[in-house]
């Protein structure tokens, strides 16, 4: 289990230098503390962000189950969803004891629980709170702070929203803004619909950075690949990928030559996969169900003979009681080796 910590003013230092070139986006049922794991054995040097936790959540329920996660995900961001400036900048204070790079506000989600809450994309309306809202965190606490938000809401001009909400938050001093490059329709789209129907508009954002050069601005919202992650960086100062992230996890092996250039973890996803054993035994042992682990695994193999056994088997196999790590070994025996793999990929 993570230990809360007080950070030196060395680590804060360090922690001030994120590199959010490339960043795994939050996602609700997905970004858990297993895929975040999973997701780092694949890049080194993307930074990855936990599923929205509200404030209500981490000042009154189960801190250690909801914040802890392995140093070995650094660098990770702690996303919180909230409205009132005092508990979220006690949950950032939280955050950043529990050792967390970043805290996050979110100011994008579209979903009906969350209106009702008054957080997420319906802030994108008071644009002066989430001011206050994030200058109280900026006090509390001496890791960055950073806004994801959306273009605009509803019937909002975006071309005037977003500049207006930008000026206001960039006055309280946040360290980066994080741009879904859509609109957010609060009524009449699911928050899936909202995630696909409102088209994006790359060049409002691009415009945002060009007013706004001193800002560290992200581009998020239908990012498929890692091409077009590198197209968008000519122009921001990152991307950050969501879906695509998840449902095609093989594409973050590739993460760390194409936009870091740096050498990937691993010489191939197989490898990968088979270096999350020790973590999944480990996690087993403390009463986690294997099913919790590899199901965020079963998008890592595309094209490649024996990718079907290979989720089925997991899909089979790993929500049975008491199954092991084996399952997953055994999965992978269904997957060419590299050699075969790239020389399949090759033809």
């Amino acid at each position: 289990m993570n230990k809360i910590r007080e950070m030196t003013e060395n680590e804060n230092k360090s922690l001030k230098k994120l590199d959010r070139r490339f960043c795994v986006a939050p996602m609700m049922e997905w970004t858990d503390r297993h895929c975040r794991f999973f997701h780092r054995l694949l890049s080194r040097r993307a930074l990855i962000y936990t599923e929205m936790l509200t404030t209500g959540a981490i000042l009154l329920g189960d801190r250690a189950r909801l914040l802890a996660f392995d140093p070995f995900e650094h660098p990770v961001a702690l996303q919180l969803g909230g409205c009132d400036p005092q508990a979220l900048a006690q949950s950032a204070r939280i955050g950043e004891q529990y050792g967390y790079d970043e805290i996050n506000l979110n100011v994008g989600c579209p979903s009906d629980r969350v209106q009702v809450g008054r957080f997420g994309a319906c802030l994108m309306a008071e644009p002066l709170l989430v001011t206050d809202c994030v200058a109280a965190m900026k006090a509390s606490v001496r890791i960055p702070v950073t806004v994801k938000c959306r273009i605009g809401i509803d019937d909002q001009n975006p071309d005037e929203a977003l500049f207006a909400f930008t000026r206001t938050v960039k006055a309280a001093g946040i360290d980066a803004l994080i741009v879904h490059a859509r609109k957010a329709w609060l009524k009449g789209l699911s928050p899936r619909e909202n995630r696909e129907v409102p088209p994006l508009d790359y060049a409002l954002v691009h415009r945002l950075k060009a007013t706004h050069p001193d800002l560290e601005i992200i581009l998020n919202g239908g990012i498929a690949s890692l091409d077009q992650a590198r197209t968008e960086l000519g122009a921001l100062d990152g991307v950050m990928m969501g879906r695509a992230a998840y449902q095609e996890p093989w594409q973050l092996l590739n993460v760390d030559p194409v936009i870091f250039g740096e050498p990937a973890p691993f010489d191939s996803a197989k490898d990968a996969a088979a270096a999350l054993i020790p973590y999944i035994d480990r996690q087993l042992t403390s009463g986690v169900r294997l099913h919790a682990v590899t199901r965020h695994l079963l998008g890592l193999f595309r094209a490649v003979p024996g990718a079907r056994a290979f989720r089925r088997h997991l899909a089979t196999e790993a929500v049975k009681q008491g199954a092991g790590s084996t399952v997953l070994a055994d999965a992978l025996a269904f997957v060419l080796d590299r050699d075969t793999e790239l020389a399949h990929i090759a033809a």
